[in-house]
């Protein structure tokens, strides 16, 4: 579990429209905006490197983090939109949702698979199939975790994995109401199975 809330130190933003957002730019700052939590939104702006260096390390979208503003309460806040230059692809704006620790919403959790030397299934040359690589869930805003861990002891080939086979945080959930699969152990390609291992593999094809 995400046991420490990274800080995103940003500044506050003197003026709102297209003016000052463009002014923020050139001074080399990202303009954005925090809103929710029954407060006035607050116009903010980070400096371009510290945004696109956080964009890089991945999952910024799916992060909980603790906004430090100078003046302001430090507050819980979660990306919502990262808008990008349609040529460059390069960060222009930016909106965060403030957030309570209780609060419940929507984050894309990546799944980690482990133990691929215990699995007999692919010591026999089998093949891990990665149905999904991340699922989502209703999370806790206080308690998301970090990822979902796959342990793939035992495994052998046509067995299936399923998101019950997963230890899921405590109160979070999928929100896909079925228990749909992770990922499946194939037969390697070009060689034979056996009938019921092929009949799963079909089956797995279809649940995905």
């Amino acid at each position: 579990m995400a046991n420490e809330i990274p800080d995103l130190v940003c500044q506050e933003r003197v003026g709102t429209g297209k003016g000052a957002a463009r002014a923020a730019r050139r001074d080399g700052m990202v303009p954005g905006v925090v809103f929710g939590g029954d407060v006035e939104p607050l116009a903010l702006q980070i400096p371009f490197n510290e945004l696109l260096k956080r964009l890089k390390a991945g999952r910024f979208k799916s992060t909980l983090f603790n906004l430090k503003v100078e003046g302001q309460e430090d507050v819980r806040v979660i990306c919502r939109d990262i808008q990008r230059d349609v040529v460059k692809d390069l960060p222009t704006h930016f909106d965060l949702m403030r957030l309570r620790r209780t609060s419940k919403i929507n984050l894309f959790i990546p799944v980690e698979f482990i133990n691929h030397e215990e699995a007999p299934g692919l010591k026999r040359g089998g093949v891990l199939t990665v149905v999904r690589a991340e699922v989502e869930l209703v999370v806790t805003a206080g308690d998301i975790p970090e990822k979902l861990v796959v342990d793939l002891t035992g495994k052998n080939i046509g067995d299936v994995i399923h998101i019950s086979d997963i230890d899921l945080p405590a109160g979070s959930k999928p929100t896909i109401d079925r228990d749909f699969v992770i990922g499946n152990v194939s037969a390697p390609a070009g060689l034979g199975s056996s009938d019921d291992e092929d009949e799963d593999e079909v089956e797995a094809t279809a649940e995905a």
